[in-house]
């Protein structure tokens, strides 16, 4: 079973004030270096890093193996990285795709293993804390098709996963599961 790992870092980071895809911790590791590094820790092969702004600044931060894909210009919205994301992680031949944004650098490769645990095809799954919602989330293959044609706008899977029922995983005891929407 191989799941493919996809780090969605295309934004440019309005309300966090430019392109996450540069950001680094305090101690001035890249946020991308650590994204693909949980997902490869978690058992992820390959990883696809989406981005989009900031680009050219951003390429040189992925680490050496992972497969860089660019969102054209003018397609920065949430759903055209998903689709490109998704569609990456089809060409590999993956059984699924794990999405992780890249501004949740704190999470843990756990999470990332209890997401994945007995995927197949078919699974789709996402993780939730104390019951909200969150990420990582789990696409099996059979969904790609569909949940590519459901994208539209600034909007993740979201409703995709909600409208077919995906399968709710509770990581709370592994992480505490925010995003990081601003540089403070």
């Amino acid at each position: 079973m191989t799941i493919c790992g996809v780090v969605l870092a295309a934004g440019a980071g309005t309300r966090f004030g430019g392109p996450k895809a540069l950001a680094r911790t305090a101690a001035g590791e890249p946020w991308l270096a650590l994204a693909v590094g949980t997902l490869r820790a978690a058992g992820c092969e390959p990883v696809v890093v989406v981005l989009g702004a900031g680009a050219d600044e951003a390429e040189p931060l992925v680490p050496a193996g992972a497969v860089v894909v660019r969102v054209a210009d003018g397609r920065r919205e949430l759903s055209a990285s998903v689709r490109l994301g998704l569609e990456a992680a089809g060409v590999s031949g993956a059984v699924a795709a794990l999405l992780v944004p890249v501004d949740v650098p704190e999470l843990p490769a756990s999470a990332c293993r209890r997401m994945m645990r007995d995927a197949d095809a078919d699974t789709l799954r996402q993780a939730v804390y104390r019951g909200r919602p969150g990420h990582p989330v789990l696409i099996g293959r059979a969904h790609v098709p569909r949940v590519a044609g459901a994208l539209t706008g600034d909007r993740g899977a979201g409703a995709y996963l909600r409208a077919h029922g995906a399968e709710r995983v509770e990581c709370a005891d592994l992480w505490h599961g925010r995003d990081r929407d601003t540089s403070d």
